[in-house]
């Protein structure tokens, strides 16, 4: 549910520009959010799953301000 609803809001936000977004099943309670191959967040940050709003900010930095979804 926390990689989904992420991928959701990610694609609400930034559905226009992005070419692909990965959701890899694992073990181990590993959660690792990665930009063009960069870590760019770790749930042993937090020590917790992130929310969107904890990691979205971080994604911005990388591709840009939120873009509407073209239809």
């Amino acid at each position: 549910p926390n990689a989904a609803g992420l991928v959701a809001r990610l694609l609400t936000g930034w559905g226009a520009v992005l070419e692909s977004v990965d959701v890899v099943a694992g073990t181990g309670g590993i959660f690792d959010i990665r930009v063009d191959g960069e870590l760019i967040f770790e749930k042993k940050m937090l020590g917790r799953y992130p929310d969107p709003d904890d990691v979205l900010p971080l994604i911005a930095e990388r591709i840009g301000p939120e873009v509407m979804r073209r239809r």
